[in-house]
């Protein structure tokens, strides 16, 4: 399946005529879809390169000494979280994955820094903290300006959510999904699931895999060019939105049996704002045909709920 592609050049070409029809574009396949493929997202391709490098250089690692970078009482916020740790809401059984997380650094002296803990320096791979805060930088600036233009599709002013996306809570995850080495339980590598978040952005998973459920419940693989990035509506855009803009169900797959040796690397950017957000229905999205969905909640009391759900926190 191609998903809905945008280019975000056009949205910030300053061409009004241009610019709006980026945002009718990507609130239509937001609506309908829940995914997009993104080009001129603004993220270099130098730095998705070295990105994928050293995270591959970390995880080669030796275990014992991945094993130093987790750190439990962080419930896998930052730093390493080691092989089968994490499952999807609903499903007991493990996701077939390791991954190291990277979070926000307050430069400003704004408060809500005391919130977060401090990111988990590598020290036998020098470059992959330094790589993991470009990258953050990178996605955290495409991210608002998607969110600009979703803000405009809601009816709300540009730059609403720029506040709440600036010091906010979001996530830098590098996952690794081993190679196969016996006859696996399931075909699934990572069960079905939504994001917790607002968006996430995804740089070129290195295999396919990925599929979403469609409207028609069918499981669909998705692709996307090398220069282009998948953009997901994440729980926390859909309840705000009062179900208006979807979070769409995804998985990803085992590989054929001929790429069981491979291992898949995947890094997510998981765009959450800060925690006093409030998630409230939007009254824009409320009517007749479409009540309103959700209680009122915070995006950090959703999140810790979350946590709990998925065996990251106890």
């Amino acid at each position: 399946m191609t998903i809905p592609v945008v280019d975000l050049a056009e949205f910030l070409s300053g061409d009004e005529t241009r610019k709006q029809q980026f945002v009718q574009d990507l609130g239509k396949a937001y609506e309908e879809v829940g995914f997009v493929a993104v080009k001129n997202h603004g993220v270099p391709d130098e730095l998705i390169a070295n990105l994928y490098k050293y995270v591959q250089q970390f995880f080669a690692l030796p275990t014992d000494t991945k094993h130093q970078y987790e750190i439990p009482e962080l419930a896998g916020q930052r730093g390493y979280t080691s092989f089968g740790r994490e499952h999807a809401k609903g499903f007991d059984a493990p996701d077939l994955k390791e991954f190291f997380q990277f979070g926000q650094t307050i430069s400003d002296g704004e408060e809500v820094g005391e919130e977060y803990p401090a990111n988990v320096t590598v020290r036998e791979v020098p470059e992959f903290t330094p790589t993991l805060e470009a990258a953050y930088r990178n996605f955290e600036k495409s991210g608002t300006a998607l969110l600009q233009a979703i803000a405009l599709y809601l009816g709300l002013d540009e730059n609403y959510f720029d506040q709440y996306v600036h010091n906010g809570n979001s996530i830098l995850r590098a996952i690794h999904y081993p190679p196969i080495q016996n006859e696996p339980k399931s075909a699934i590598r990572a069960e079905q699931h939504e994001d917790i978040n607002l968006i996430t952005l995804l740089v070129g998973a290195s295999a396919d895999g990925l599929q979403i459920l469609t409207k028609q419940n069918e499981w669909v693989g998705v692709t996307s060019l090398p220069e282009q990035i998948v953009v997901n509506v994440g729980d926390m855009l859909q309840r705000f939105s009062n179900n208006r803009l979807r979070s769409t169900t995804h998985r990803v797959v085992n590989p054929p049996r001929e790429l069981w040796g491979t291992s898949r690397f995947s890094i997510p950017f998981f765009l959450h704002p800060k925690s006093g957000m409030s998630l409230a229905c939007l009254e824009s999205c409320i009517d007749e045909q479409h009540p309103k969905a959700y209680e009122d909640i915070t995006a950090g009391e959703y999140l810790d709920e979350r946590l709990r759900e998925i065996g990251l926190k106890k």
